[in-house]
């Protein structure tokens, strides 16, 4: 079964449903989003030579509404996260005993990794430790076969069932969604989640996932649980990183399930039924934020989302140049997963509704639009302070203005306080002084979203690495 996972992967299709039956990131655009960019090109540049103040006035009036759309969307989210929480919560006398009464199901742990050896003893060492009958647990490390680091290390720990070593054949792309298919086209579980390799999971949190599904409808298909950092003291961007984790997953993702929206995975503890995974296809091996494409995939197809109240503990990024890789990481990904949906522009929409169809622009396309015209907009904030250059006033009419004033000024304060009461809901509310500092760690992420706009175009399937350091524990 590897070698089918071999062949699927070793060339780029330039069909546009890629080689896994499914509209995948081996093309950047299709044939109609290439005509239809080379026609706004041209269209732009003609403009420009005929009525170049105008162009700019009304490329700054659709920016400036799009992006106050975004905003308003992103506080109608942690609104009702705060009013209307619907997180799954399990109390421990639900996992006395199998929703079935009878056997818990077969669960499947994945564990993609590449060089990770640093880290692997800490990985065995905390999965060691969930609360899951070893009968009926699998969890696989999906180790490259031609890591030179972690694959000895894993083989000199001798390990014993539950756990499994899965090589990865070597063949393009070298993603961690490819290394996942594998898992998925040669395991067999009724349940399946993924963890990162520095990940420590509550211990419990898988018996937690099988009661959640128990109580829900069977269009659920997916249970992500939540996230946040166990390094937050390291220093300063850990610590913003960490508030950071504390809304994305304590309010916004609870409040995209308040409003039962599409919602994009996180890369690790998504706890999914497996006929369900296999059906949809697996993983896009060529996106770069193959979580985010498969929750909206997932949502396409008619199944949900529900966000479970279980954390998992990470290793916030502590360097700031592997922080910056990361961010263009995602950044790029996100775009790939913008335009992969959009293919069949009038087919998503029929598929989604409405509704569902504005949350998607606004919460995908939001994402990394706002992060890339974020310097422009702050530096023409500056200068309309500081300098005012002549003429500039034309291209902020009253409306337009006070729209881009609300979002600047009210936007970044409403988010910089939610920041810190994310903190406090998630018991790390030492950290909420640094919600007064979140602007300059959002105009930071700027610099990520740009390196991965420009990566789109050379490097569209490179997957920036992520430095893992040695384990620390928890408790």
């Amino acid at each position: 079964m590897p070698d089918k996972i071999c062949d699927l992967t070793t060339h780029i299709s330039t069909d546009p449903l890629g080689p896994r039956g499914f509209p995948q990131a081996t093309l950047t655009l299709c044939r109609w989003q290439k005509w239809a960019l080379a026609g706004a090109i041209v269209l732009l540049i003609a403009w420009g030579f005929t009525a170049i103040h105008h162009e700019l006035l009304v490329i700054n009036t659709a920016l400036t509404v799009f992006y106050l759309a975004s905003t308003l969307y992103r506080m109608l989210i942690i609104d009702l996260a705060l009013r209307k929480p619907r997180d799954i919560q399990v109390s421990p006398d639900e996992m006395a005993q199998p929703p079935n009464g009878k056997q818990w199901p077969r669960y499947m742990v994945i564990l993609p990794m590449y060089h990770e050896a640093e880290v692997l003893p800490g990985l065995i060492e905390s999965l060691s430790k969930l609360d899951y009958p070893k009968d009926r647990l699998e969890i696989r490390l999906l180790i490259e076969e031609d890591d030179d680091e972690t694959m000895p290390v894993a083989k000199s720990m001798n390990l014993q069932p539950p756990f499994v070593i899965t090589p990865i054949p070597k063949s393009y792309p070298r993603t961690k969604p490819k290394a996942c298919n594998v898992a998925i086209e040669t395991g067999e579980a009724d349940y399946l989640v993924i963890y990162d390799a520095e990940d420590q999971p509550e211990k419990d949190q898988l018996k937690k996932a099988v009661v959640a599904f128990s109580r829900c409808p069977p269009n659920v298909a997916c249970i992500q649980a939540k996230l946040a950092y166990y390094n937050w003291d390291w220093n300063l961007l850990t610590r913003c990183f960490t508030a950071e984790y504390a809304t994305w997953f304590g309010l916004c993702l609870p409040g995209l399930d308040c409003l039962q929206a599409p919602i994009p995975l996180g890369g690790t503890s998504n706890h999914f039924r497996m006929s369900v995974l296999r059906q949809v296809g697996g993983w896009d091996e060529f996106n770069v934020t193959e979580d985010c494409d498969l929750g909206l995939r997932l949502f396409t197809a008619g199944w949900r989302t529900r966000v479970l109240d279980s954390k998992t503990w990470e290793q916030a990024c502590p360097s700031l140049p592997f922080w910056v890789k990361q961010r263009s990481r995602w950044v790029k990904g996100y775009i790939q997963t913008y335009l992969i949906h959009t293919r069949d522009f009038v087919g998503l929409h029929r598929k989604l509704g409405f509704w569902n169809s504005v949350q998607f622009h606004l919460l995908i396309g939001g994402t990394f639009v706002s992060q890339l015209i974020n310097p422009f907009y702050w530096l023409m904030t500056i200068l309309w302070l500081f300098v005012r250059p002549a003429g500039i006033d034309q291209y902020f009419p009253p409306l337009v203005f006070a729209m881009g004033a609300f979002c600047l000024f009210a936007g970044n304060f409403i988010f910089a306080y939610t920041s810190a009461i994310a903190c406090v809901r998630q018991n790390v509310g030492h950290l909420a002084k640094y919600g007064l500092i979140m602007p300059a760690y959002w105009l930071m992420m700027s610099l990520g979203a740009w390196k991965g706009f420009l990566q789109l175009i050379t490097k569209p399937h490179h997957w920036e690495k992520t430095k893992h350091f040695a384990n620390t524990s928890v408790t």
